[in-house]
């Protein structure tokens, strides 16, 4: 699975609202993505459901399929509307057809691009996971999103890991990690 994203993209997202929070060549905690792993990390903060629609769709801008965006935050946080920029942004679905998956577990969304948005609230332990076909996904020329994204274990690189929480009424504080493979790998 590779990607490219350009200096320029990475730095232009949001207009300049993302800094990035660590040096461009990071070496990531081998223990949590692996030998060789580089981690690029952004931390941003939206004040409304609009800016982090937009987000997603910067996101979306940068993230070259086949690419797995893996996301975390308590409920209300802001997943599914991250996801609907990231989706709207890809030229997926419009931001309006997407939905969290919380019972249907997977969405799959085609319309220019390909992505597999997915919801593992209610999915326990590897077993279950192995069911939905991740695998099978990461496989394809897609996008594939996961709402709850800590319950996927090696998950393999490249990736985004995406943190989010709340901050106050509309306020959300969002870390983006893009991890990658050094260019041995």
């Amino acid at each position: 699975m590779e990607h490219s994203v350009s200096e320029e993209k990475r730095l232009g997202m949001m207009g300049g609202r993302i800094s990035a929070m660590t040096c461009d060549n990071e070496p990531a905690s081998a223990s949590d993505h692996g030998p060789g792993a580089r981690r690029r990390r952004y931390d941003i903060v939206t004040h409304s459901a609009d800016e982090t629609v937009a987000l997603g769709r910067e996101l979306a801008s940068v993230a070259e399929p086949p690419c797995l965006i893996l996301m975390e935050g308590e409920l209300g946080s802001g997943k599914t509307v991250l996801t609907k920029g990231i989706v709207a942004g890809l030229g997926a679905a419009p931001e309006a057809e997407v939905t969290s998956p919380t019972f249907a577990l997977v969405h799959e969304y085609s319309g220019e691009r390909k992505v597999y948005h997915l919801d593992l609230y209610r999915v326990e332990g590897e077993r279950d996971l192995a069911t939905l076909g991740l695998d099978e996904m990461l496989e394809q020329e897609a996008t594939v999103i996961v709402e709850w994204g800590e319950k996927v274990r090696h998950a393999p690189l490249p990736r985004f890991e995406v943190r989010l929480e709340h901050r106050g009424e509309h306020e959300r504080r969002i870390v983006v990690d893009e991890v990658t493979g050094n260019a041995g790998n």
